[in-house]
């Protein structure tokens, strides 16, 4: 299972955990059942369509799954998903 770090801001849509541990053979099926784990959390992360949504950054060990193949990256169970919402302030 992969470990899935949630930033502060979104902690308390998943228990207040800061990582989660979440099965899954691609990013698609990881960031899929954590929704399914913390359906608040994953309505933050995934569309209605299931794609990433624009104002949320995913990385895999460090590397911008936009610069992989995104959603159908291979995970492994020593992989890392970060979890990176844009800020936004003035």
């Amino acid at each position: 299972m992969a470990m899935v770090r949630i930033p502060s801001a979104w902690r308390g849509l998943a228990g207040r955990q800061g990582e989660v541990r979440v099965p899954g053979a691609t990013v698609g099926e990881v960031l899929e059942h954590l929704g399914r784990l913390h359906p608040e959390l994953g309505a933050r992360v995934l569309d209605e369509r299931g794609a990433v949504r624009r104002y949320v950054n995913v990385f895999l060990n460090d590397e911008d799954i936009r610069f992989l193949a995104e959603l159908a990256t291979p995970v492994a169970d020593a992989d890392r998903l970060t979890l990176i919402p844009a800020m936004a302030g003035g």
